[in-house]
Formats: structure tokens, sequence, C-alpha cells
């Protein structure tokens, strides 16, 4: 009998294991199901625009596409969070002089720091700019300052500024298509479907839409 006793004491602790052997297992899917949530976050950013903190800070290139694929550049934030910019992002950055970069100065994070409008463009802001590339293929261009506010007023279609309208490369303008460019005294960025000029002597901004001049603000 006693061996008999000691025998059920011994299946009932091995069935005691195995029921915390496979509560352990359903710990780790959990987490596991967790870290496949930020993969995808990380997927994201490899459009060519960037990934922040943990999220494929790692330097892995695996998946990566745009205009400079293997290409990637680790910046540091203003609340010390690390961005790492990818792609087209990453190339234009990386070829800006070092007075372009001290200009755009540190990078943003969150959802309106960087990521891939409805349009397709993906975009990294800056505390001074942006860096936007129409799609992970394009060339990425600089916008910033005084040119850039007037590209983020909300405009209807014609460019008339609308409280209901859309701003940046969803606006009327659509996506850049150029760096800043010297004109005479002028500052000159152009996009898709028009222009923007900022005179530093008269510190005017002119927006021209479709050919057709429209208020700034």
């Amino acid at each position: 009998m006693n061996h008999v006793a000691r025998r059920v004491a011994g299946v009932v602790a091995a069935a005691s294991l195995t029921a915390t052997v496979v509560v352990g297992c359903s710990s780790n899917d959990s987490d596991d199901a967790a870290s496949a949530s930020s993969g995808t976050v990380a997927a994201t950013a490899t459009d060519g625009a960037t990934s922040t903190d943990g999220a494929d800070a790692s330097g892995d290139k695996t998946g990566e596409t745009g205009a400079n694929a293997g290409e990637s550049v680790e910046l540091t934030a203003a609340d010390g969070s690390k961005v790492t910019l990818k792609g087209a992002i990453a190339k234009k950055y990386s070829s800006a002089t070092e007075k372009q970069k001290k200009d755009l100065g540190k990078p943003l994070t969150g959802e309106k720091g960087s990521g891939t409008s409805a349009n397709g463009v993906i975009f990294q802001q800056f505390d001074g700019g942006v860096i936007t590339a129409k799609n992970a293929d394009a060339t990425a261009y600089i916008t910033w300052g005084k040119i850039r506010d007037a590209w983020n007023v909300k405009r209807d279609e014609t460019g008339q500024p609308a409280a209901d309208g859309k701003s940046g490369s969803e606006g009327p303008l659509g996506t850049a298509t150029s760096d800043e460019t010297d004109e005479g005294d002028l500052k000159v960025s152009t996009f898709e479907n028009g222009k923007i000029t900022f005179s530093p002597k008269t510190d005017k901004v002119e927006v021209t839409v479709k050919d057709k001049v429209v208020p700034a603000k």
C-alpha cells in the first residue's frame, strides 16, 4: 500500500509540474504577441522613414526598402530617445551639410514625428524642418523655416487657407520636389503643384498653387 501511495503521489506531482509548464508557455505566448506588435511598428518604419527607441534599432536591414536600403543613421531626440533614420530619409540626412543638420535640429518622435502619410509620402520631422520623400524609392528633400510653416497651413483645393482643408503633402501644393534654393534675394522651395518663396529682407512669404498666388496664411 505504501508503494501504491508513493506512485499516486508521484503522478500527482508530475501532473502539477506539467500544469506549471503549460502556464509558463501561455505567458510566453502572450509576450511573443506583444513582441510581434512591436515588430509591426518596426516594419512600418522601414519604409524609408524611421524607427524609434528599441524598434529595429539594432541596425538589422532585413526587409528594408527604399532609395538606399542598406543605410541607416541613428540620432538622439530632445527627450534622449534614439531615432533611427532609414532608406531615403537616412540618405538625405547623410548628404546634408553640417549647417543644414544644425538648422534641422533634433528629430521629433511620436506619431506626428515620423511615418508614412495617407498618400504614401514618408517623412521625418525635426525641430527646424522636415525631410520628405514621395515614396520609399523616391529622392528625399528638406523643407524648413517659414516655407515649411506656409506649406503646413491647411488649404482648400484652390490653395486658399481653410480650417477644414489639408496641409503639407496632402494639401493642394503636394509633396516637395526640391530642397530650398536661392533665386536672387529669395529662398525657394518647389512642390508638385506650385512653389513657396521667402524673402529674408522683407520677411515676406509668397505661396503659388497651380500658377496662382494665394495667401500665405
